[in-house]
């Protein structure tokens, strides 16, 4: 029986489903593992969006939280807003009571990646901040640490992501992920896919 991974994002202008991307091949790279892309549901209303100048979303699938326990971990995908997740993100989870009452979650791996304006602009809160949603549901949150190696010490080159996970930095919404960081985010689809698959056959 493989191992089901769902990458499951949000993303407004791209960035994030960039990263998304890159975790999936990460992830499909270890044999025994299944690995999906998802979106969460927009909540602005198009003429919102118009406005914002984002771009059509993809036709990647939109997930509703009961389909979430078919999968053995996860990893979640946003950008930041003021330091932690995107609202619609945080409206995907706060839907999620129903399986918080049967801890339908509880005991599964789940990690996050993530993306920012600027440096300081909350690649570290964001994913710190969302570690409360794995909580009360009892999921065992899945960081990269420092496994990436020396790629988590550059400093010549701007590179998102910290230990918590993969991230990139948008800027004005123009700059796009770079090499190093799509590599990050390769990484972490691998490196969480070979710990959720240890867990499953654990069990």
């Amino acid at each position: 029986m493989a191992t089901k991974v769902y990458i499951i994002y949000y993303s407004t202008y791209g960035h994030v489903e960039k990263l998304a991307r890159e975790i999936e091949k990460g992830a499909a790279s270890v044999e025994g593992v299944e690995a999906k892309l998802w979106q969460v549901p927009e909540t602005l209303p198009e003429e919102v969006l118009v406005k914002l100048g984002a771009p059509p979303k993809s036709d990647v699938p939109v997930i509703t939280p009961n389909e979430l326990p078919e999968a053995d971990g996860f990893l979640f995908g946003f950008p930041t807003r003021f330091g932690s997740m995107a609202a619609q993100f945080k409206a995907f989870f706060d839907a999620t009571g129903g399986l918080w009452r049967t801890q339908s979650l509880a005991g599964k791996p789940a990690g996050f990646f993530y993306s920012t304006a600027s440096q300081g602009g909350g690649q570290e809160t964001t994913p710190l901040t969302s570690i409360t949603q794995l909580v009360h549901h009892g999921m065992i949150y899945v960081p990269i640490g420092y496994t990436f190696g020396a790629g988590m010490f550059e400093l010549e080159k701007l590179k998102g992501g910290s230990p918590y996970g993969a991230g990139t930095y948008a800027g004005d919404g123009s700059r796009q992920p770079s090499e190093l960081e799509l590599a990050q985010a390769f990484h972490q689809g691998k490196y969480f896919a070979g710990i959720a698959k240890k867990l499953k056959g654990s069990q």
